[in-house]
């Protein structure tokens, strides 16, 4: 097609925009030599973000939806069939059919647990075509969920726009990715996305971003993240899982906040094991003085800023295995193997938002004079104390006979804080009841040093009361 016949489309596309569907049918007898209707539809595709234009399944174009996009997540289930179809075709053209048994099967398995091994202890894992498609097997489903339930924040705040330009880093083989892209274009919004991936995972992720809906415009960018410059800014900057192996991560943040629209978000995400989860938070203190924390480890106290540990996550319900786990499982006949070992339906993870513009998804400032700070902990344990904290953890307690035991936080804490309930009643309820992010009152909690765990325990017992603070 020739300039002149682009122009054209696109000038009638402008004119048309706001008058009525646009059909490239309609367009084309606009057009100089009238192109095939094809070459029009793929012309306006190429221009739809810039244009504002949303593509129906009757193969028209409408301006897309203007504003914070209508969004919400309840539960993701399964995995979607279709990128399901492409992991299991992207295993046969590698493999063959019998992926599964035999060589092959006992490679991936092997190369499953060695990642997940180098994981736990912090190893750099290099990631060529096979550890690519393992990676993709064993985590791809779960961080597809991901990806939907750690936007919950941005999208209870009308945080996101309907028109979305994403910068994904370290995108790997994109559980994340699809997830958010499945997301914004089911709820009718148009997505901009570009991936940055230098490894063999880009691969796999490619061909998984041909199967996204067709307001899904997106671009792989095949460059590391510390040499990648963008082109303009973005609304949403993800991280999936790559800041922990990164030399300086927060040179990288800091790096990426000229990309970062001013009203825009960074999501970092990591998994919830202890190492990646408390260094996020590590990472996420080191920024303080470039970025927001907007969400879950809000500072409630102005000019505080927390110690502790804090291993903070948050966990979903399970998901339903997807066929390519099953079978990679069914097919395995080590003497060592535990049923279910390559079945990966937990949904566990660590997350944390930045902002520039000062917000935060708590806008809450403790009355002094009616609760006291968690940096205060050494003046009152022993006493029965009132604080206000935000739920950071799922029940950690370990055993059904066990005390239900949460993380707690204000952002001031210099050693973690956890609530105990040894006994529950109408007016703790709330402990248990509150989701992870909540921010919560405790009046009357019984304040102990824990010895073992070397932390603060919070004691809500009877007459303790626990209630979930609402905010704006």
């Amino acid at each position: 097609m020739n300039p002149d016949q682009r122009d054209a489309i696109l000038d009638s596309v402008r004119y048309l925009r706001n008058v009525r569907p646009i059909d490239p049918d309609e367009i084309r007898e606009y057009v100089p030599d009238q192109p095939h209707p094809g070459v029009v539809t793929q012309t306006i595709r190429e221009s739809a973000v810039e244009l504002g234009l949303s593509e129906r399944a009757d193969g028209t174009f409408v301006p897309a939806p203007e504003g914070p996009l209508d969004a919400s997540v309840d539960r993701v289930e399964t995995f979607p069939d279709g990128y399901t179809r492409i992991v299991e075709d992207q295993l046969v053209g590698e493999f063959g059919a019998g992926w599964p048994t035999g060589e092959s099967g006992a490679t991936l398995r092997s190369r499953i647990r060695a990642v997940k091994e180098s994981y736990l202890q912090g190893e750099d894992v290099a990631y060529d075509r096979l550890t690519a498609l393992a990676y993709a097997i064993y985590h791809l489903p779960d961080y597809y969920a991901v990806g939907q339930y750690a936007l919950g924040p941005l999208l209870a705040d009308d945080r996101l726009p309907a028109q979305l330009r994403v910068l994904d880093i370290g995108a790997g083989v994109g559980g994340p990715a699809l997830g958010l892209l499945d997301l914004v274009c089911d709820a009718g919004g148009i997505v901009d996305y570009h991936a940055v991936e230098p490894s063999a995972a880009a691969d796999v992720l490619s061909e998984l971003l041909d199967e996204t809906a067709r307001n899904a415009h997106t671009t792989v960018h095949r460059e590391r993240a510390e040499d990648f410059e963008p082109d303009g800014t973005f609304d949403l900057i993800v991280f999936s899982n790559v800041l922990d192996e990164l030399e300086s991560p927060a040179t990288v943040l800091e790096h990426y906040g000229d990309a970062l629209e001013p009203d825009g978000s960074i999501l970092a995400l990591s998994p919830a094991d202890k190492r990646t989860a408390t260094g996020l938070r590590t990472i996420e203190r080191a920024v303080e003085d470039t970025y927001t924390i907007y969400a879950p480890t809000v500072r409630l106290w102005p000019g505080e800023t927390p110690a502790g540990e804090c291993w903070s996550f948050d966990r979903k319900p399970d998901l339903a295995a997807p066929p390519f786990q099953q079978r990679l499982d069914d097919a395995c006949d080590d003497t060592d193997h535990d049923d279910g070992e390559f079945r990966n339906t937990d949904v566990q993870y660590a997350y944390s938002i930045l902002r520039r513009d000062d917000a935060t998804a708590i806008e809450y400032r403790p009355d002094e004079s009616r609760v006291t700070t968690m940096a205060d902990a050494d003046s009152y344990v022993t006493d029965r104390v009132d604080v206000v904290g935000i739920k950071l953890s799922p029940d950690l307690s370990s055993g059904p006979d066990a005390n239900p035991l949460f993380l707690v936080g204000d952002g001031s804490e210099a050693i973690d804080h956890f609530a105990v309930l040894t006994r529950e009643s109408t007016l703790n309820r709330g402990l248990v009841e509150s989701q992870y992010g909540d921010l919560l009152s405790f009046e009357n909690a019984l304040a102990l040093w824990n010895d073992d765990e070397g932390a603060y325990n919070l004691v809500v017992d009877a007459e303790t009361v626990v209630d979930s603070v609402p905010v704006p």
